[in-house]
């Protein structure tokens, strides 16, 4: 069958903020740069605008693909209802959730795409040419990152990410070797860290023009233990480039190694997102070992961080079996002590294909709700230590508390400080942003159900 084009969906809902959405849907910026150059490619974005007017505008000839996560799935079914309804005959699906549960998007999907597409997505463009697609394809393998779907030029400037975007998305390594009971990182990326070629890093961020990015990498700073000759490799090439700054996800590890995070500082890394999770040290055996609740260790990994000029984010998450109310008012406590520059406190939240999922199950503990509120700001399941009630009127005394103007301004003006006066109108924006966007997540729980379904745009 001829293609007219292949049109590609990143589902959305956070819009756009002062005329621009948060970041770019990196996985669709590789996945169309594997399409052929003579098929036309489209990416839509959901945040930019509202796209049931261009679907119905699509026919049999176009090929639809939709990468999802969790939270969204509602909507990528029904972007596939209303393509349906136009005459599109093949809307591909894949992504985190269908990944984890497959069986979920099967009900609707015409093709159901679990692991990371690189190679069966290929496959699919040629076998929807050839009449010949199946329902289900999966990559059974985990690719090497080494020359695989590098953005085209096609694709720069299709997005043109510098006008459209505030955060451009990066990826340099793939995959976590931990195993917390309630992440899905190595169900989707594997459990063996994989390193992008530093040559073809530093060729992306050029040929994109980007200024500064964000690293979607599960664990990138425990490759400052697994690789560390990568790493110093990595931060040598980009302490050339004309780069404002970058940040990433990490472990409290990376402050054992400060000749690395001197080299980091150099390479412009401006802050590092660490997975604390708790501070309850009974919650210990479900945070895959990179944590132990620990706080005068967490606070010395602060300082050693924060001593090298880098900033650190803290990312919690409230409600494991032995948390109560006043683990909350303990990190909280933690959080003014420590000097944090932001901070991230999220709902345990129970996705699929986690053991805390299948143990919530087993205890008859999961509740029935939709994936819309699978967002880390609602509660899915029943505590054990406390109801529902406290939970989230514990949870939400918490972020009143973290996200007030007045505690977002004191931990901006504290990391503005940490850098010369000459920089300072270039790290204005990326001081006071995080913990802005946290703000904004945590007033989600705060939507009425029917706004809510407005908001998402669907009605199952």
């Amino acid at each position: 069958m001829e293609i007219r084009k292949i049109v590609l969906i990143h589902p959305g809902r956070e819009g756009r903020i002062w005329g621009r959405a948060a970041g770019a849907p990196y996985t669709l910026m590789r996945l169309a740069s594997l399409v052929p150059d003579d098929i036309p490619v489209e990416i839509w974005d959901e945040n930019l605008g509202p796209l049931d007017g261009k679907l119905r505008q699509l026919g049999p000839h176009d090929l639809v693909g939709i990468t999802s996560k969790t939270l969204a799935i509602e909507s990528a079914e029904r972007f596939a209802r209303i393509a349906h309804e136009a005459g599109v005959r093949t809307v591909v699906v894949g992504g985190a959730h269908a990944t984890l549960m497959p069986e979920d998007v099967a009900r609707w999907a015409d093709v159901v795409v679990t692991g990371e597409a690189y190679y069966t997505w290929p496959q699919i463009i040629q076998d929807f040419i050839d009449d010949n697609l199946k329902p289900h394809y999966h990559d059974s393998e985990w690719a090497d990152l080494a020359g695989v779907a590098p953005i085209t030029d096609r694709v720069i400037k299709m997005m043109d990410e510098n006008r459209r975007y505030w955060t451009p998305m990066m990826e340099i390594t793939r995959g976590c070797p931990r195993n917390c009971s309630f992440c899905t990182a190595i169900r989707v990326s594997g459990q063996r860290m994989r390193l992008r070629p530093v040559d073809e890093v530093v060729d992306e961020i050029q040929r994109r023009r980007i200024k500064r990015f964000f690293l979607t990498d599960d664990n990138f700073g425990l490759a400052f233990r697994t690789d560390p000759e990568y790493i110093e490799a990595l931060f040598k090439a980009l302490e050339p480039l004309p780069l404002n700054d970058w940040t990433c996800q990490a472990e409290m590890l990376v402050s054992t190694h400060p000749d690395l995070l001197a080299l980091a500082r150099r390479a412009h890394l401006d802050k590092l997102f660490i997975g604390f999770e708790s501070v309850n040290p009974a919650n210990r055996r479900e945070l895959g070992g990179k944590s132990k609740g620990l706080t005068a260790q967490y606070k010395e990994a602060i300082k050693s961080i924060q001593a090298h000029g880098i900033g650190v984010v803290g990312l919690f998450v409230f409600g494991f079996d032995h948390d109560t109310p006043q683990t909350l008012v303990d990190t909280w406590d933690f959080v003014r002590e420590s000097e944090l520059d932001s901070v991230s406190m999220t709902i345990l939240t129970p996705y699929p294909g986690t053991p805390f999922r299948a143990q919530l199950i087993a205890e008859n503990r999961l509740m029935d709700k939709q994936w819309r509120y699978y967002d880390t700001a609602h509660v899915t399941y029943y505590p054990k230590r406390m109801t529902v009630e406290e939970l989230e009127k514990t949870y939400d005394w918490f972020c009143r508390k973290a996200y007030s103007p007045w505690s977002i301004a004191q931990r901006g003006w504290r990391t503005l400080r940490r850098h010369p006066a000459s920089r300072m109108p270039r790290k204005f924006f990326g001081s006071f942003s995080t913990d802005y966007g946290y703000r904004r997540t945590f007033a989600w729980r705060h939507v009425d159900g029917n706004r809510l379904l407005s908001a998402w745009g669907t009605t199952g």
